[in-house]
């Protein structure tokens, strides 16, 4: 029994102690130190983002400071911090704001205006009073006023580029046309008919 241990005791200082001198080794000591030192420039880098992002997305300077606090939470900071950041950047907030400033305007702009010379013209208007540009095109049927994409008249179901004649002047130029008849010769007839 003696023998026995001294001989794993001896057999021990040959092979080293097992796992505690791997934990005890310089090389296990330089990762632990590398994988601790990249953790924490990973835990800062998050930190160092969610200041970033709060003040791109926040106004006030307390909430950026206390966005900035939960994203030094390690790990479970930012994750918070995504979750209730607001969903737009101030840039965007701003631009869609002034997006919906210039179509409000635009809607509520009473009377509409010439696209040459902005000055006020009616809906009806087939040119501006001032510059004299072509509006609308007037109906060939019931001369009212037609929007430039319309396809027909509203008004009288007319196709737009239509041609309507005077019934008094269609009629004039048929009779003009037509040869009157008269009492003539069977060679006449048959001279007209060849």
């Amino acid at each position: 029994m003696f023998l026995h241990r001294e001989h794993r005791a001896q057999r021990d200082d040959v092979t080293g102690s097992g796992i505690g001198d791997i934990f005890h080794s310089t090389a296990f000591e330089v990762v632990r130190n590398l994988g601790l030192f990249f953790v924490v420039v990973f835990w800062l880098g998050l930190a160092f983002w969610v200041y970033r992002d709060a003040r791109r997305r926040l106004d006030d300077s307390w909430l950026v400071g206390t966005a900035t606090a939960v994203g030094l939470v390690p790990f479970v900071g930012p994750l918070v911090y995504l979750l209730f950041r607001p969903p737009e950047t101030i840039a965007e907030v701003r631009s869609r704001d002034a997006e919906l400033r210039a179509l409000e305007a635009r809607l509520l702009r009473a009377t509409p205006t010439c696209p040459v010379c902005r000055s006020g013209v009616e809906s009806n208007y087939l040119v501006c009073p001032v510059c004299t540009t072509q509006l609308k095109q007037p109906c060939v049927s019931c001369s009212a006023p037609l929007e430039p994409l319309w396809q027909a008249c509203p008004y009288c179901a007319t196709p737009v580029g239509a041609t309507v004649a005077d019934l008094d002047t269609a009629l004039t130029a048929e009779a003009a046309a037509v040869p009157q008849k008269r009492k003539s010769s069977p060679r006449q007839r048959r001279a007209a008919a060849s």
